[in-house]
């Protein structure tokens, strides 16, 4: 496998661990809200919206910190090519 399918895939799992960890938060902050709001109150709305804004940004904390961990601990970036080329200003 080259280098540019193996950062295809890459980002493909990377992606998928992303969304399992965003529904993961929404599935665990929907639990404590059930348990311990009430249903009849009318801040519900505004904890479903927190809950949504806390599981975005939980799990792009946990991605961050996950993909760091991996990165170093597997030294990817010798398999992987970069995502964005660095565009080199040739002076004529």
């Amino acid at each position: 496998m080259n280098k540019k399918l193996n950062t295809f895939l890459f980002i493909l799992a990377a992606t998928l661990v992303n969304l399992i960890l965003m529904m993961a938060l929404l599935l665990i902050s929907l639990a404590i809200m059930i348990n311990f709001s009430n249903p009849e109150s009318p801040l519900v709305p505004l904890y479903i919206g927190l809950i949504f804004i806390v599981s975005i940004g939980g799990s792009f904390l946990l991605y961050t910190l996950i993909m760091k961990k991996v990165m170093i601990k597997f030294n990817l970036e010798q398999y992987l090519s970069p995502i964005f080329a660095k565009k080199y200003n040739k002076k004529r």
